[in-house]
């Protein structure tokens, strides 16, 4: 489970369809009487009306044992958020079991009295989507969103856990646990920069304060956790009165009720918990230190604490940050960035916790250039900004940022944001279920005193300085943990038994109508219509992607693409960001494979404006030669960055390995730096006339708006965009790469890795245009889900790593199969041997057993209605069915395809697609560790440098 590096306050972005699909195949004229001309874009609605499209209504109530429900109505679609939240966290620790509350998370996925075994089983039976767990400073939540069928089943697992756990907590599963758990944690310490978080919270807090310790924990404390402090936790800590449960989505307050009652109310109420108290701590003097790792360029962090989620200025300090650094016009990107031109990159934003909040100020220093230097002008700049303030343009522009980032996370129920969070973090850490809304009331009333008030009481104080600079990095702290042999039995003492629930027939997926039309230019414009939220969002897709670099312009792709926001139609861009900021739009650019992607989310009440802005950065870029070189910088570190960290690495590797380095696939979109050092101005506008342009283009469009109002629009914006009298682009596919018939490993040297990331891949005969049902189903038992053979053995077995994923990657050409599996070091050549013994059972003798089938299928099909709940995930579906020339019912007709499977289908699937003697290994770790144990793989080793 993910125990989260940054709370998770905001509402994150998503939506989902409900409807028949009758498409219009036919292009449509524009509707009659409207022309280009007659349409004038509105201006930007102010902040104060955004604001009162925020809400959640929602109404509440408590059982006899203390348990707080959160009831939400949204009938959109079929699904049931369920999150629970429990008001414990890291904070809560005592000192010598720091991780304690992450670690019980994990175990909580682990089984309980009813249902003994992997809750990931459970889950998968009833077609839940966005579940998870996560581990905070001051909370503990799970979450799941679930066929409305299945809600009441959710609601008798989620009580079995809260009420009926310990009966099934063994030695065993802990073992298991803290060795997943600490694989965890070597995961993120073993990332660059990985080891600068334990320095922050040691050097910004006092001896014994609730937040100076990571919520991971300590590799000593995990060692030390014993099976009787595990369930001492649970018993303080897990009771119904010390919980908050959320229920939203297709449901009502009069069915939750007696639901909750009949599930959760004969769990007795627990011992009353106090959460930590903190107060927010200010050091005695300025400090700083100096840490080495693998970085490409020097990094400066600045670090203050201040108040949390229960001070009245977290609004005007959140703003004041973003002004600073978190804005893509902010004061520092537009001093050391775009002017100056001392750093590749800036950042600065509020971290806020319950009891206390700690703000971060970050520059990448440009490479080559004096830090100390860079140093002095930050501070500079600071100090200017805190005795002048912000100007009123600045403060608006970020409050509209954020209440924009909160009207689109209303579109989702649940998840890792969403509605239910932000119900439950309010009622949770201020017993507030309106928090939410009384925050945004605030954004919208900040004035420039307020938020330079609130910055200069609390960043005028002495700050903790981090300067991290390339270099080797100390030795890492290693566990010393040894289970003891023997096992345990999986059940420690007589369960209390109860009735599990059947389950309901789940209502088929319908996916939303998809019109087609044409602008009068002939751009072709695919449309769904969703109301959930005032919101539209536009996906300009380009048939161009990586695969369209010539072979000794490599990256020319991403550098166009990214130079794109960086002046056009005379607008510089300082004046583009806060033009996008004032709009409360969000512009994105970016290339896979197959395809060059611009997208645009707005608000519909701004459209208008946006689709101005969006017009102007892709039809009339300046490619201004300043800034030109500003982006190469900027592009050279990140690949200079990029081959420093494990999985990056890898990912840069095994293109070339697999395609050869001739192939438009042996590349990825970073490209290589040579080919970046050369890219001239001319370089990028032939790019964008080859490849950006209109008879090149498919629009994508879901929006609250009407189609004919969407239309006028984007006729207005985009239907009069002439093509280039030049050719279009082709690309240089010529003959398919051949697997090989044996396999190899290519090892790459990262002295004082913790971790190992191997990854495995190799080319496959699949038909990106054809079926797909029965491989990706096979594929779910094999490498593709939670429970699939190869992460349940290296995982939940072995305990070997975090995570293991296997899928086959969908490309317009050719699709590889690849192996993800980041593993403790001493275990590198274990874990080659187990993977290579899993792929081979399965496709041997081992093939889908009849439980794999059945619960693989199950999911399957209700899983669907979940996955398009969200506006992006809906676009993001048309946009695949167009680049694979499938229907646009195509997801409506999976769950046929899906129940229509059998072990059979599923073996002949992927036995036909993966042949395990062609996989290329590459692994990225410590050599003079990991060279000795590759040996007893067999296997032919070559070693190379990072790309």
């Amino acid at each position: 489970m993910n125990s989260f590096k940054r709370l998770s306050f905001l509402l994150a972005s998503s939506a989902l369809a409900a409807c028949t699909t009758t498409p219009r195949l036919a292009p449509e004229p524009m509707p009659a009487g409207m022309t280009a001309a007659a349409v004038t874009a509105p201006e930007p609605a102010p902040v104060s009306e955004l604001v009162k499209e925020v809400a959640i209504p929602h109404s509440s109530f408590k059982l006899a044992n203390g348990l707080t429900v959160l009831v939400h109505e949204d009938h959109k679609a079929p699904v049931v958020a369920v999150s629970t939240w429990y008001n414990v966290g890291s904070k809560d620790e005592p000192e010598g079991k720091t991780g304690f509350a992450h670690l019980f998370e994990h175990l909580m996925f682990n089984g309980s009295e009813n249902l003994p075994g992997d809750y990931f089983t459970y889950l998968q039976q009833i077609g839940a989507t966005d579940y998870n767990g996560t581990t905070w400073f001051d909370r503990t939540n799970y979450f799941e969103t679930v066929p409305k069928s299945a809600l009441e089943r959710a609601l008798f697992m989620e009580s079995d856990r809260m009420g009926y756990l310990l009966g099934a907590v063994t030695q065993d599963k802990l073992d298991n646990q803290r060795g997943v758990v600490q694989n965890e944690k070597r995961q993120g310490d073993n990332d660059p920069g990985g080891l600068v978080e334990y320095e922050v919270l040691e050097n910004l807090f006092p001896a014994g304060h609730p937040y100076r310790h990571s919520t991971i924990g300590s590799m000593a404390d995990l060692d030390a956790a014993s099976l009787a402090t595990v369930k001492e936790w649970f018993i303080d800590n897990y009771g119904p009165n010390n919980s908050v449960l959320v229920l939203a989505g297709d449901i009502t307050a009069a069915e939750a009720r007696p639901l909750v009652e009949k599930y959760f109310g004969a769990i007795e109420a627990g011992a009353a918990h106090t959460p930590a108290a903190a107060d927010v701590p200010t050091l005695a003097a300025p400090k700083s230190i100096v840490m080495k790792d693998r970085v490409a360029t020097t990094q400066i962090q600045k670090h203050w604490a201040v108040p949390g989620l229960l001070s009245p200025q977290l609004e005007a300090l959140d703003v004041g940050a973003s002004i600073l650094g978190g804005l893509a016009s902010s004061r520092l990107d537009r001093i050391l960035v775009r002017e100056e031109k001392l750093a590749v990159g800036v950042s600065a934003y509020v971290q806020p916790f319950q009891r206390v909040g700690m703000m971060q100020v970050n520059v990448t220093v440009k490479p080559g250039v004096d830090a100390e230097a860079v140093e002095r002008r930050l501070n500079e700049i600071m100090a200017e900004y805190l005795a002048n303030g912000p100007t009123e343009d600045e403060v608006k522009r970020a409050t509209t940022r954020e209440v924009a980032t909160r009207i689109r996370g209303l579109e989702q129920v649940g998840g890792f944001g969403g509605k239910a969070v932000a119900l439950a973090e309010g009622q949770v850490y201020v017993g507030d279920s309106d928090f939410y809304k009384k925050s945004l009331d605030n954004y919208a009333a900040l004035t420039p005193a307020a938020v330079q008030g609130a910055m200069q009481q609390w960043l005028s104080r002495p700050a903790f300085t981090v300067r991290l600079e390339p270099g080797d990095r100390p030795p890492y702290v290693e566990s010393k943990f040894t289970p003891k042999k023997g096992k345990s039995a999986d059940i420690a003492t007589p369960p209390t038994k109860r009735t599990i629930p059947a389950l309901d027939e789940p209502a088929p997926l319908d996916f939303p109508d998809v019109t087609h039309v044409q602008l009068s230019n002939g751009v072709r414009v695919h449309y769904a219509q969703r109301a959930t939220i005032p919101a539209t969002q536009v996906g300009l897709s380009f048939d161009a992607g990586y695969a369209a670099d010539a072979q000794a312009q490599r990256g020319l792709q991403n550098f166009t693409l990214g130079l794109l926001e960086e002046g056009a139609a005379g607008m510089t861009s300082q004046q583009l960001a806060e033009r996008e900021e004032r709009l409360g739009a969000q512009i994105t650019t970016g290339g896979n494979a197959d395809t060059s992607n611009v997208t645009l989310s707005a608000l519909s009440a701004n459209l208008g404006p946006s689709l101005d802005l969006l017009a102007d950065i892709v039809q009339r870029p300046t490619f201004d030669p300043p800034e030109v070189e500003r982006v190469r910088t900027q592009v050279l570190t990140a690949i200079a960055q990029a081959q420093k960290d494990p999985q990056t690495i890898a990912s840069r590797t095994i293109p070339g390995l697999l395609y050869g380095d001739t192939h438009p696939y042996g590349t990825t979109a970073l490209g290589e730096a040579e080919a970046v050092r050369s890219f001239s101005r001319a370089n990028l506008e032939a790019f964008r006339q080859q490849w950006l342009r209109p008879d090149n283009l498919d629009i994508f469009v879901v929006s609250s708006l009407p189609l004919p109002q969407v239309q006028q629009e984007l006729e207005r914006t985009f239907g009069q965009w002439a093509a280039p009298a030049g050719p279009r682009g082709t690309k240089a596919f010529t003959d398919l790469p051949t697997r090989p018939t044996a396999e190899r490993i290519v090892l790459i040297d990262r002295p004082g890795s913790p971790q190992s990331y191997i990854m495995a891949g190799q080319v496959t005969p699949i038909d990106p245009r054809g079926e797909m049902a029965a491989i990706s189903s096979a594929n779910d038992v094999l490498g593709g889900s939670f429970l699939s053979r190869i992460n349940m053995d290296l995982r939940e077995t072995k305990g070997w790593s975090y995570g293991v994923r296997g899928s086959a990657q969908l490309q317009a050409k050719v699709v590889p199969y690849l192996i993800n599996a980041p593993v403790q070091a001493d275990r590198t050549g274990d874990a080659i041997l187990a993977l290579r013994q899993d792929i081979r059972d399965f496709l041997g003798a081992k093939g889908v057993t009849d439980e794999e089938l059945e619960r693989t299928i199950a999911n399957r099909i209700k899983a669907l209605p979940g996955q398009f709940e969200t506006s992006t995930s809906v676009l993001s579906a048309m946009q695949t069915n167009t680049l694979y020339g499938r229907p646009d019912n195509y997801y409506e007709l999976l769950g046929d395809k899906y129940k229509a499977q059998t072990r059979a289908t599923l073996d002949t699937a992927l036995r036909q697609t993966v042949d395990p003697r062609a996989f290329v290994w590459v692994v990225v770790g410590d050599a003079a560790k990991v060279r000795p144990q590759l040996k007893k793989t067999g296997l032919p080793v070559e070693e190379v440098d990072p790309r």
